[in-house]
């Protein structure tokens, strides 16, 4: 303990103020590695719709697995066997029917059943 008033952050309030001091440093690309990984969906969701506010019109350029966060993307490089698979945006590779959309509908399904239980109601986060 470095100070009795200090306080502990969770997982997803370090990612928040990590992501904070990338933006508040200007830099002119942005690299993040699993940025939203401790976070729930939704507030998943609000983090990735005020980053692209703050970042429009600058380079950003996200590693995950997690493809929520690519509906906020420009372009898409989905990676498969270590080489990319796919190029696109969002819908252009949902149109495509691939690898990519097989996946992210996928984690739709999961994030759907993960926020509704067995009998219908609304799992708070």
């Amino acid at each position: 303990e470095v100070n009795d008033n200090a306080i502990e952050l969770s997982g997803g309030e370090k990612q928040k103020l990590a992501l904070a001091r990338a933006l508040y440093k200007d830099a002119p690309v942005i690299i993040l590695d699993e940025p939203t990984a401790a976070l729930d969906p939704i507030a998943e969701s609000e983090v990735y719709q005020k980053y692209a506010e703050l970042t429009d019109g600058k380079t950003s350029i996200y590693i995950s697995h997690r493809l929520a966060s690519t509906r906020f993307c420009d372009r898409i490089f989905f990676m498969d066997n270590h080489s990319i698979a796919e190029v696109g945006s969002h819908d252009e590779l949902m149109r495509l029917g691939g690898r990519y959309a097989e996946m992210f509908e996928v984690q739709a399904h999961y994030y759907q059943e993960g926020v509704r239980g067995q009998d219908g109601e609304v799992a708070a986060g």
